[in-house]
């Protein structure tokens, strides 16, 4: 395995835990005070403290899942590695396109 790539997906697995921990207390504080998507949206339209957390969230996921990917790949499929490494990257860039979206959708 690639060091670079170690250390990356290493690297983005530690900036995501935080991040997951506290997505999923949000989660909790937000059923548990009864609040709707709606009110959510309006508390998350135009911040950009959230546009940050999430973006940062969503570089971070891109970027580990697209290594993971290319690992499971060259290990388990018939790819070579450099084909394997441009599926991961594809794939990366799709999931961060989404995630884009998805945080423009929440803070726009």
């Amino acid at each position: 395995m690639n060091v670079r790539l170690y250390v990356w997906q290493r690297a983005t697995a530690a900036v995501m835990a935080p991040l997951v921990l506290g997505h999923i207390a949000l989660i909790f504080y937000a059923t548990r005070q009864g609040l709707t998507a709606a009110d959510i949206l309006a508390r998350t339209q135009g911040s950009i403290v959230w546009a940050a957390y999430y973006g940062v969230f969503v570089a971070a996921a891109s970027i580990h899942a697209a290594i993971g990917v290319r690992n499971v790949l060259g290990e388990w499929s018939p790819l070579t590695e450099r084909r394997a490494g441009m599926f991961a990257l594809l794939f990366g860039l799709i999931l961060a396109a989404l995630g884009a979206r998805a945080v423009a959708a929440v803070v726009l």
